[in-house]
């Protein structure tokens, strides 16, 4: 599997991400292992998650999906194998977003304490923080970057005035700056990425993770009428989707997946990565079935026709 360049990082990812949500919560421990096997095995290498993975199941804390990640890369010894990617900065109990210096040094600890690794690879600012300036957060940063207890930064959820205004605040303060953007991205929801914030990230040499590659699963094509929306337990999130612009989007997936003899999930994604100033969107999988088709996904190539079928569908 062919690496990208994941911005200025220094590390190199292939072009599709694990997205590590689903372990303690969909996924149970024997099957996220069997998942993790699989996925490296492939010739993939970047798993994302987060510390408040997954805090929203009853009976969960947080820290669920780190757990997980970390017990597998201490069993299979697949440090070096693996590219890190969490978050910080979600409502671990405290009630709010949190980036403040003090709540970052106490979280990066229980991360790093749960991964079972001496260094996280990728640290990303999970959702802005109003309340802490972006210097004092990108100080946190520095003082862990130079301990060595991570190795680059970024953020998520950030637009694109947020993007450049923490750019600049590490630029006249020599700081570091974000180097990773974690956006929600994909067919049908376009408008936060594109325009500004994509061309921004391209400028900047910033690498792009984006999430929700398959809008809540309505790009898998499963979901065609509101009948249907009680197939999944995550059916009620999908109803926004059905209306003209879905259907016309549906419709191309539809024919680029006839042509190549796909699945329109696997289309959806070869979009993502073909796309210019993405590095590598990130989707999960709950069965080795549904993760032989991401992997399918990620060898797709799509030609230039394809493309501009599906962006004309999208736009």
């Amino acid at each position: 599997m062919q690496k990208r360049p994941l911005g200025r990082t220094g590390l190199s990812i292939a072009p599709l991400v694990f997205g590590g949500n689903v372990f303690g919560w969909t996924a149970d421990k024997k099957t996220s292992f069997d998942l993790l096997d699989r996925f490296v095995d492939a010739g993939l290498n970047a798993i994302d998650t987060a510390d408040v993975y997954s805090r929203w199941v009853p009976g969960n804390t947080g820290g669920e999906s780190e757990t997980i990640i970390g017990e597998w890369i201490k069993s299979r010894n697949a440090r070096d194998k693996v590219v890190v990617i969490t978050k910080v900065g979600g409502d671990m109990g405290q009630g709010k977003k949190d980036l403040s210096p003090a709540y970052i040094a106490k979280a990066v600890e229980a991360s790093l304490k749960r991964l079972q690794v001496d260094s996280i690879d990728v640290y990303l600012s999970h959702w802005p923080d109003p309340e802490t300036p972006y210097e004092e957060t990108l100080s946190a940063y520095d003082t862990l970057l130079k301990a060595g207890k991570i190795k680059s930064i970024g953020g998520s959820n950030l637009d694109a005035n947020q993007l450049r205004a923490a750019l600049d605040v590490a630029k006249t303060n020599g700081l570091p700056r974000y180097d990773v953007l974690q956006p929600e991205y994909n067919l049908y929801g376009r408008a936060s990425f594109d325009g500004k914030l994509r061309d921004l990230c391209i400028a900047e040499e910033i690498g792009v993770i984006s999430y929700f590659a398959l809008a809540r699963g309505f790009l898998s094509g499963k979901y065609r009428s509101e009948a249907d929306l009680a197939q999944s337990q995550r059916g009620s999130g999908v109803k926004d989707y059905l209306n003209p612009r879905g259907y016309r989007i549906l419709d191309a997936l539809d024919a680029v997946a006839a042509r190549h003899g796909a699945k329109q999930a696997e289309v959806a994604i070869a979009w993502i990565i073909a796309r210019d100033g993405v590095t590598a969107p990130i989707s999960s999988a709950t069965s080795l079935q549904q993760l032989e088709s991401l992997i399918k996904a990620a060898a797709l190539k799509l030609d230039a026709s394809d493309i501009a079928e599906l962006d004309k569908a999208s736009a």
